[in-house]
């Protein structure tokens, strides 16, 4: 037991440089004797010091926690210090061992997730090739799982054989890979596979075997522009339309009808070298449908997409019926037809023929409901109707007639005509513009006017100071559609006045009146001194 100091002594060696500053501030001493002991054993000894150093901080000086361990090595160790019973190293030890019991455990971590391969790639396809390498691309899995992606392994092998060898070293981390270093005329057989931590995926292989072989001129269907759009053309014509394409070598041309091989029966094809021709000598209904023409250069191919409409009349509505009838009016209501001509209906044409003639007139033209009113029918006349459904090929050949007839009724009309009480537009005179005042010169003639109005006409006179002028030919009085005006011919010095109209009817009188002021023109002095 007392030859177990040599770690006290290390710790001092440690730390020579700190026992100034330890010696400096004295420790109080310990309440317990628990220091003593730490000769016994190390780790009982590095546990109690702090317990022995902790009243250090209480007088005011923060020293560093690494530190307080230090000072009891700061002192030099007693030797001649004889152990301690036994009896207090087996209590100390407990004391020391007690707080590594309370230290918290760290939480258990999850298992870790199952590592598991991606899906296969998809969408492999041929980007480019030429006498020696061969250019592919492909899209990643669909499913990638947890494990994630590391890259892919492009493998190829010559066609007959299954011994697939890989062409990359490292993963490929893109999803474009350039097959390099080929011999010229080899059938490859290619596929990919993605790579992660859970493994190889399944692979994702071209359909077919590819000639390592240089493509001259890939090929190109030239679809005019008014077949971009569905074709429509009405039975029994003749279709023959030319498609061109480019290629080399020559393209392998196919054509398919939704999908299906054409029926050599009913479609004839033509291929030269530089377009393709779709004959059909007699079209029918049954030639409508998608048409797809395929040119082909080794692994290159180009397609194109043709729309055919065969059309024809549309039959007539399925059924008519009338509805109603009341008065002149007669409500009719039909049913749309069972064939439509393979196209849309555009409207319908209703016509009536009255029972007397039979003869049909048109109604309704370009009508686009199921039902309608027809108006205006003579009283007493019997009438039927029929209905032709149109599309964009013309009237259907038959039409749809109602059963049964239309009878307009003849009813009793005893008419009272309204009667109306005669406004009165009596009125008595009454003048609307007034005379005004008005100054003349000797000599000059000059004129009053004023308007008058009343029903009936008001007889009109003139005075002057309120004696009538009656028929004075100095005076021309005249009154037109109410306009009354007074002339006076070159008025003198006893013309001026008050003048004054006055209209009068069986109803009553208006009177107006002004003053007229008669100048003496003026002298020049030239005269007055001649005078």
């Amino acid at each position: 037991m007392p030859s177990k100091p040599a770690p006290i002594k290390k710790a001092a060696k440690k730390e020579p440089a700190k026992k100034e500053e330890v010696k400096a501030p004295e420790p109080e001493p310990a309440p317990e004797p628990a220091p003593e002991p730490a000769p016994v054993e190390a780790p009982p000894a590095e546990e109690a010091a702090p317990a022995a150093a902790a009243p250090a901080p209480a007088e005011g000086e923060a020293a560093p926690a690494e530190e307080a361990p230090a000072a009891p090595a700061a002192e030099e160790p007693k030797p001649a210090t004889p152990p301690p019973p036994a009896d207090a190293t087996d209590e100390a030890a407990p004391a020391a061992e007690a707080p590594a019991d309370e230290e918290p455990r760290e939480p258990t971590p999850p298992p870790p997730p199952p590592k598991e391969p991606t899906s296969a790639p998809v969408e492999l396809f041929i980007e480019d090739k030429n006498d020696t390498s061969v250019t592919i691309m492909w899209s990643q899995p669909e499913t990638v799982g947890l494990s994630g992606l590391d890259g892919y392994t492009i493998e190829t092998c010559k066609d007959g054989t299954e011994d697939w060898k890989a062409v990359n070293e490292d993963l490929q981390k893109s999803c474009r890979y350039i097959i390099k270093n080929q011999t010229t005329g080899d059938r490859l057989k290619i596929r990919v596979v993605a790579v992660n931590v859970g493994g190889r995926s399944p692979p994702c292989a071209l359909p077919e075997a590819i000639v390592v072989k240089e493509v001259a001129d890939r090929p190109k269907v030239r679809l005019p522009r008014f077949l971009r759009q569905r074709y429509v053309t009405q039975v029994g014509n003749k279709i023959n339309l030319t498609i061109p394409f480019t290629g080399k070598p020559k393209p392998v041309v196919t054509w398919t009808k939704d999908g299906q091989p054409l029926d050599a029966k009913r479609v004839n094809i033509r291929n030269s070298d530089r377009d393709s021709i779709l004959f059909i000598r007699t079209t029918e209904r049954e030639d409508s449908g998608v048409y797809e023409m395929c040119v082909k250069v080794d692994d290159f191919e180009d397609k194109a997409l043709l729309t055919l409409q065969i059309v024809e009349l549309p039959g007539p509505p399925a059924t008519m019926k009338i509805i109603d009838t009341w008065g002149f009016n007669v409500a009719l209501e039909w049913t749309a037809p069972k064939d439509s001509g393979n196209t849309d209906i555009k409207g319908y044409t209703v016509q009536k023929a009255d029972k007397k003639t039979g003869d049909w007139f048109t109604v309704l033209e370009h009508y686009n409901r199921l039902n309608a009113t027809i108006s205006d029918l003579i009283m007493g006349n019997t009438y039927k109707f029929r209905v032709f459904s149109e599309n964009k090929c013309g009237l259907s050949e038959e039409a749809a007639l109602t059963k049964g007839e239309a009878v307009i009724l003849k009813t009793d009309i005893d008419y009272k005509p309204p009667k109306y009480q005669e406004h009165d537009f009596t009125e008595a005179p009454k003048f609307t513009t007034a005379l005004s005042d008005r100054a003349t010169t000797v000599g000059y003639s000059t004129k009053l006017l004023c308007s008058v109005r009343g029903e009936p006409r008001p007889k009109v006179q003139w005075m002057k100071n309120k004696m009538i002028l009656g028929d004075d030919p100095k005076y021309r009085q005249i009154c037109v559609q109410g306009i009354c005006s007074l002339e006076i011919r070159k008025p003198g010095n006893y013309d001026g006045g008050v003048y004054s109209c006055k209209a009068i009817n069986k109803h009553g009188e208006a009177i107006v009146a002004c003053k007229l002021e008669v100048k003496q023109a003026a002298v020049p002095d030239a005269d007055k001194e001649k005078k």
